[in-house]
């Protein structure tokens, strides 16, 4: 405060508002906001005959508490801040670690869509299997009229015949896959099987048509017996791998990489490799 208000304290009498003229105050917006929400009632109760300096004292005092006050509550606020992000964090760190246990137990990510595919498996609407038998004798050569053909496979080398077990199961897809490569491949004779809605179907193609039909065991008898193991879901192309047979996926050859392969296989029937019947 200025000295003229000092010298005015000892002077009850002459002392009015004026004397607090805005050069002389030194608050901060904030720290009158505070004072005005925090003494309001104390002004009201009052005294008006108290003595004008004790209540500029007074004014000083309440405004230091209102302060102190203030900071206090910023601390508080701060504390209960600070222990709610803490919560949350914890509450992350929990669900992060359900799911991850939950991924190490084996546990499907997404249920809502196996369900769908079991479903759809049930329906009909998508087989659960399909392979294409045919007596290529190398499976990186099936794997090439595969690429050729648009055909996504992996492709199983065995010794009566290389078999293409097919990753497009949706509808008709393996029909699809089936014609294409014997329309791409002319002259040559497959056998595709498919498993849909537990009902195996093996049918012949010749040049992109379907043709004679065969009753599941008459084709397992004349197939390796890997086929009838993916057929009916007992075995899979990871234990096919473990047991050291060659597999070859369609999708790792380039279309360059495939004309290279059929160009090794030119003469077929020689060099120890079967014709394609």
């Amino acid at each position: 405060m200025s000295d003229d208000r000092n010298n005015d304290a000892d002077k009850p009498d002459n002392l009015n508002s004026d004397d607090f003229s805005s050069d002389d105050a030194h608050f901060s917006d904030e720290e009158l906001e505070a004072a005005l929400a925090g003494f309001e009632q104390e002004f009201k109760d009052s005294d008006g005959n108290a003595d004008h300096g004790d209540a500029g004292n007074d004014v000083g005092s309440a405004v230091a508490d209102s302060a102190d006050a203030a900071h206090d509550g910023d601390k508080d606020l701060d504390a209960e801040l600070a222990d709610l992000s803490a919560q949350f964090d914890a509450a992350a760190d929990t669900d992060a670690t359900d799911t991850g246990a939950q991924g190490e137990d084996g546990q499907p990510a997404d249920l809502s869509s196996q369900f769908e595919d079991e479903l759809a498996g049930l329906l009909g609407n998508k087989a659960k299997a399909a392979v294409i038998i045919t007596r290529v004798a190398s499976a990186q050569l099936l794997a090439a009229f595969c690429q050729l053909s648009d055909i996504s496979a992996d492709c199983v080398e065995a010794p009566e015949g290389a078999v293409a077990v097919l990753r497009s199961l949706d509808g008709d897809g393996p029909e699809a896959a089936a014609k294409d490569l014997t329309t791409v491949v002319d002259g040559m004779a497959v056998v595709l099987a498919v498993n849909r809605a537990d009902k195996l179907e093996a049918t012949m193609y010749l040049r992109g048509k379907p043709g004679e039909t065969f009753a599941p065991p008459i084709l397992f008898n004349a197939t390796a017996p890997f086929v009838e193991d993916l057929m009916l879901g007992i075995g899979g192309l990871d234990s096919l791998k473990a047991q050291g047979t060659t597999i070859v996926a369609s999708s790792s050859l380039t279309h360059d990489q495939a004309m290279q392969v059929l160009a090794e296989h030119t003469r077929f029937g020689r060099g120890g490799s079967r014709s394609i019947q």
